[in-house]
């Protein structure tokens, strides 16, 4: 069984490319043509719109990513309808041959941390590549996680230095040492990270860290120099590509950067006035530019 690592990079290779896709669906960015009726749409409905929206995302992106991401908070919100939504997803990024990250922020300890590790690096309907995991419980909530994606192939990231301006608040505090706690949780991640690395010389115990603070970023790579980094905050958060340069190894890898609103959506900003009429041809075009445009800006600075 091939090492996530090992997959993440060859998959980077073969397409030139480590831009991640978002798919986080707003029905109400969504074209006409995808759900006309926003305001009376079922469930049922909005759950099958947020399918076929994906699809056409996927289709548009496919040749310039490696890497989709479904951020699970806009499907579990229509219930079982999203929930679908996100399995068909999910099987249609792998039928395309993409590499699938579930943003699901999960974490408990003992049993329940074994349930979530199996549903979503094991055998379930909700299973991907690689998971986001929340590290605030400690080493408990981390190795069924880890145990379960090694024996799977699959991986996972853990939450160090999120993208949001108030992840200082936590993520900021200096500990007894006067390290900062997202020093510690890296240095909590490298002790775990031992005898995990794959043949390309990473571990599968990825870690988020946001493009919004790359001085941050590379205290981190210093501190995991073997761990795959999930960058959220590139693009609409105000990321740029200019100060990606440090997430990268000296071959170019170990940073997978991501974007949702500025690839998914365009199409609103391209065409402000009519946006909602757009067809399914022009759709995708504006949406692959985006994506193009995102993936060489980023393969500038690798």
């Amino acid at each position: 069984m091939t090492h996530f690592a090992d997959q993440i990079i060859t998959k980077s290779e073969e397409k030139n490319s480590v831009l991640v896709v978002g798919l986080d669906p707003n029905i109400n960015l969504f074209p006409d043509f995808i759900l006309p009726s926003k305001e009376d749409a079922t469930l049922e409905q909005i759950g099958e719109a947020i399918y076929q929206f994906n699809k056409q995302v996927i289709d548009a992106v496919h040749s310039h990513v490696a890497v989709v991401k479904p951020q699970l908070a806009y499907y579990e919100v229509y219930g079982t309808y999203g929930l679908t939504a996100l399995e068909k997803t999910i099987e249609y990024a792998k039928s395309k041959g993409l590499i699938v990250v579930n943003d699901a922020k999960r974490n408990d300890i003992g049993s329940t941390a074994t349930a979530y590790a199996e549903a979503f690096l094991g055998k379930g309907p909700f299973t991907a590549d690689a998971v986001t995991v929340n590290p605030y419980l400690g080493r408990d909530g981390l190795v069924p996680f880890i145990d379960k994606g090694l024996a799977n192939g699959r991986g996972l990231f853990v939450l160090v230095k999120t993208s949001n301006p108030s992840s200082n608040e936590l993520q900021d505090l200096e500990t007894k040492t006067g390290e900062r706690i997202y020093m510690h949780t890296s240095k909590l991640v490298q002790e775990l990270s031992e005898n995990t690395i794959g043949q390309k010389g990473y571990s599968h115990i990825g870690v988020v860290v946001g493009a919004t603070y790359p001085n941050d970023a590379k205290v981190i790579r210093e501190l995991l120099p073997q761990s795959l980094f999930l960058v959220p905050g590139f693009g609409a958060q105000g990321g740029s590509a200019e100060e990606l340069a440090s997430y990268f190894d000296k071959n170019g890898f170990g940073s997978l950067i991501s974007s949702s609103r500025g690839i998914t959506y365009p199409y609103t900003k391209e065409r402000p006035n009519d946006w909602k009429q757009i067809d399914k041809d022009a759709m995708k075009e504006i949406i692959e530019l985006a994506a193009k445009k995102s993936k060489d800006e980023i393969n500038q600075v690798r």
